[in-house]
């Protein structure tokens, strides 16, 4: 009998001390790498933009392929095909050529980067219109929505971009822009 309570008593104290263990006070999580372990998604990325040394040709009326942007602008929005370039850092670059009911123009070469709905301006059309001139280049902004002239929120939403990553190959954006295959219109 002194054998089955020793045991029992053994089995009983083993028991509490793994309980004992499992009753600490849980602990906050946290986005800090404490250890070895971290997970992936609460690791901060390191994007690097890649660097646009060269710019596209200008614009030729041929390459423009026309988007909708509103009913209400007066404007009319093209790109230029032979311009849209998805790069491995996940923008999408392109020519954008805004005209004006007179005819007048404003030709940009711009990027938009999928992950943070944002956009910039790499170089405009230079004064005597034959060149790029970069010293009109932006940094990075917010997409604004709701405008009239919206075309960034336009081009991100319809055809560069889906899930926060470029939408598809250059050949196929365009093919899209050309067939004016928005990602609504595909979606059913």
């Amino acid at each position: 009998m002194k054998a089955k309570t020793l045991a029992a008593a053994c089995l009983a104290g083993a028991a509490a001390a793994v309980l004992a263990g499992c009753t600490h006070a849980p602990t906050t999580p946290s986005n800090k790498d404490d250890g070895a372990f971290a997970y992936f998604l609460d690791r901060k990325a390191t994007w690097t933009e890649n660097k646009v040394d060269k710019l596209p040709p200008l614009p030729s009326e041929a390459s423009l392929l026309s988007f909708d942007v509103s009913q209400n602008t007066p404007l009319a929005f093209s790109v230029d095909a032979k311009s849209i370039d998805v790069g491995s850092d996940g923008v999408v670059r392109y020519t954008i050529v805004v005209t004006s009911p007179a005819g007048a123009r404003n030709v940009n070469y711009e990027g938009i980067r999928c992950d943070t709905y944002e956009w910039r301006q790499y170089a405009g059309l230079n004064a005597t219109h034959d060149g790029w001139d970069r010293s009109v280049a932006t940094d990075w902004s917010r997409i604004e929505n709701g405008d009239l002239n919206a075309y960034q929120a336009a081009l991100y939403q319809d055809y560069f971009c889906a899930s926060k990553m470029a939408a598809a190959p250059a050949k196929m954006i365009i093919e899209n822009i050309r067939l004016r295959r928005t990602a609504a219109s595909m979606e059913h």
